[in-house]
């Protein structure tokens, strides 16, 4: 179950020649790939490519009726490994994946298909994770791209040159014989617009066409002495091909500006913020006519060195605009422009700082910078001074830092992983603490307050293997935590098979919420859903004792803390040797009421009766330690101050975005709390009899509160 459905939107990928096609940047990706005629897809889920992942998935039937193969790969290596089909046919055929990440983890399988190269056209779509709204290292796909000479394509944030560069990018790939990266980052995927549309193309080559021909031809199998002339093609045809194929369809953009002294070179993706800085500086106007000249990149490598000469020449300075850091772009046009002699003074660390995300401030900082030392004639009164005024709000900003603390990051309300970690810091109280090694996913919030469990991460999956060098006699065992994502991506191999060759006696907790949660909640082989493409239902305990895992405990319902907490501390004190692995299985609440709010509410709209828990706190019986907060953590849980005089300190309460999972009484139970927490059924369309009950239960408790108030001590008026 996605996080969302494109049902509705994907049947925009039907309209053709001349008709105007509207939509997010994802959806426009996905019409060009049918207008490239692409042959296959695959690739994996990961922000901001994960929405585009979707979209294929909805638009399967699509893509089937044009004879095009989609397949949601395993992992980014099984991805990559698809790209094959390229090799050796005409076939065209594209990959998705997010960032440097899954380049990472497909690096093995790009190393082969760069330098092997290729006869169809390959596109790897990647989803540039750069930025203050990333859940990544901090890294660009740029360096992978130089050091296994995979054109590198980043393209203007419009929806006309997104397409575009997609069905240039596999003429490209076909032209070099070499495969293509095309970048996009999370704004470009979900920017709105329109373009129009082509017809689509069924693939004039298929796989199936394919495995009825099949082909081979050594000189690109990367085996010696095959694996040596393959890199001097690269550089003796391959890059002059890419080069004059970039040059003659002009896929870089250049807007002139006659007489102008400066100039600005781009990432195509830093074209919308550049022209929102020049606007605010009073040079552009929102339909990008700028009074700057602008040279932008929609190739980012290989650079072409007679544009960029053409373009600094008989200027002053060149501002280059360049997010990330190492300063890749920078380097390269400084070796291009001093071998050409020319002297144009070239800036962009220094405007601009050396990493971080081009935000709309530090565009307009790092744009305005470089104006006003080298252009200031070029400026309006109003922004010629040495810095743009402040905005009139960071004071008041910074003020209301002060009162309102930093939230970290956490576990969604109701989220069945909450209660394993609870019971992680029971056992802790009880047996002391133990090294912790994380994973990639949802339960990687456990690191943060209020568990503050786990000290590493290590990649998707990487958890347990990430305690390997723990595997030594001692009176305490190593703990890993891998989520059921991870789990098939590559854990199963790389972790459990990796424990049982070695004979790891550590423990090992499997979060199974039967999703691959933390991408968008698509199904993975473990899902309990019926998928109509995809095979599932595959349980997570039955591929773990098939590796030969023997110490296997499953638990159905995490929020069952007191079962969570005595199985942990038994794994962590039985005498048996070997790896342990616990399965903790509970839905993911989030996938959960997407997918049974719907329904409830027709269910109540149509009259028929529904109950829905709720909890509450009762204020009289709290005692205001706020253990249970500690223990719990989740957003439906705060604090209450109460009128009453004698109590000073506030009680637990609990708000309106509770979703009755029941995980803090479940916890104030098993850490012996006390019995504040009550659950409350909500009935909606109620029965004769639940009336009934209502009307009995309030006679019963009307007296019972007037008996005991007739027994409190009252004082009388003076």
């Amino acid at each position: 179950m996605a996080e969302r459905s494109f049902a509705k939107e994907v049947q925009q990928l039907r309209i053709g020649a001349g008709e105007e096609f509207r939509g997010e940047g994802i959806l426009a990706v996905t019409k060009a790939l049918l207008q490239s005629g692409v042959g296959y897809v695959a690739g994996y889920q990961g922000a901001p490519i994960s929405h585009l992942m979707d979209v294929l998935a909805d638009a399967e039937d699509i893509l089937g009726e044009l004879g095009v193969h989609f397949e949601a790969s395993a992992s980014e290596a099984t991805a990559a490994a698809t790209l094959a089909a390229s090799v050796h046919y005409p076939i065209r055929g594209a990959v998705a994946w997010k960032g440097t990440v899954g380049t990472n983890v497909a690096s093995d399988a790009l190393a082969n298909l760069s330098s092997g190269g290729v006869n169809g056209g390959a596109m790897i779509i990647v989803g540039e994770d750069y930025g203050e709204g990333s859940s990544i290292m901090q890294e660009r796909s740029h360096a992978f791209a130089m050091k296994s000479q995979i054109w590198l394509m980043d393209p203007r944030p419009n929806l006309e040159t997104i397409v575009s560069m997609v069905e240039q990018g596999f003429e490209l790939s076909e032209a070099s014989n070499t495969p293509v990266m095309l970048e996009i980052r999370i704004r470009t995927c979900h920017l709105h617009g329109r373009f129009v549309a082509k017809d689509n193309k069924r693939p004039p080559f298929t796989v199936r066409d394919a495995l009825e021909k099949p082909a081979r031809d050594t000189s690109r199998i990367v085996l010696p002495p095959a694996s040596y002339v393959q890199e001097q093609e690269k550089i003796h045809h391959r890059l002059p091909a890419a080069i004059r194929f970039i040059r003659e369809r002009k896929l870089n953009e250049l807007f002139p500006v006659a007489g102008c002294k400066v100039g600005i070179v781009m990432q195509g993706g830093m074209y919308n913020g550049v022209i929102r800085a020049l606007e605010r500086l009073g040079l552009a106007d929102i339909w990008g006519n700028t009074e700057v000249p602008l040279y932008v990149l929609n190739v980012t490598y290989p650079l072409i060195d007679d544009e960029v000469i053409d373009f600094c020449r008989n200027k002053d300075a060149v501002l280059i605009v360049e997010e990330g850091q190492p300063d890749y772009l920078d380097q390269a046009l400084s070796k291009i422009l001093r071998n050409a002699g020319i002297g144009a003074k070239l800036l962009g660390k220094g405007p601009f700082p050396m990493a971080g995300e081009y935000t709309a401030k530090v565009m307009s900082d790092g744009v305005g910078a470089f104006l006003r030392a080298h252009a200031p004639t070029m400026l309006p009164d109003r922004v010629r001074a040495p810095n743009i005024p402040a905005n009139p709000d960071e004071d008041m900003l910074k003020e209301l830092a002060k009162e309102v603390p930093i939230r970290p990051a956490g576990f969604c309300t109701g989220c069945p992983e909450r209660p394993i970690f609870a019971a992680m810091k029971l056992v802790e109280k009880e047996l002391g603490e133990h090294q912790v090694a994380s994973d990639i996913g949802c339960h990687l919030f456990s690191i943060l307050p209020p568990f503050n469990i786990g000290g590493t991460t290590m990649g998707y999956g990487l958890g347990p293997a990430s305690n390997s060098a723990f595997n030594v006699a001692a009176d305490k065992r190593p703990i890993a935590v891998m989520g059921d994502g991870g789990f098939w991506h590559n854990g199963l191999s790389s972790g459990i098979t990796n424990a049982v060759f070695n004979k790891h006696d550590g423990v090992t907790i499997v979060v199974d919420n039967f999703y691959s949660a933390a991408t968008g909640g698509q199904d993975i082989p473990s899902s309990r859903a019926d998928n109509r493409s995809r095979s599932t239902q595959h349980p997570i305990e039955k591929a773990v004792r098939g590796v030969g895992v023997e110490w296997v405990r499953t638990i159905d319902r995490t929020y069952d803390v007191k079962r969570m907490r005595d199985i942990l501390k038994e794994a962590l004190t039985t005498s048996e040797k070997g790896p342990k692995v616990i399965v903790a299985s509970s839905e993911c609440m989030l996938n959960r009421q997407r997918r049974e709010r719907p329904l409830f509410q027709k269910a109540v709209a149509d009259g028929k009766r529904r109950v829905r828990p709720r909890f509450g706190v009762d204020e009289d019986i709290c005692t205001g330690d706020h253990a249970c907060i500690r223990l719990s953590g989740c957003p439906s849980l705060s604090l209450k101050k109460l009128d009453d005089p004698l109590r000073d300190d506030p009680v637990a309460a609990i708000d309106q975005s509770c979703v009755g999972c029941g995980n803090c009484g479940e916890v104030a139970d098993a850490a012996i709390l006390c019995p504040s927490f009550y659950r409350t059924d909500i009935i909606s369309n109620p029965s004769g009899w639940d009336r009934f009950l209502a009307r009995a239960r309030a006679v019963v408790t009307g007296f019972l509160q007037r008996r005991r108030a007739a027994k409190r001590l009252g004082f009388g008026a003076a």
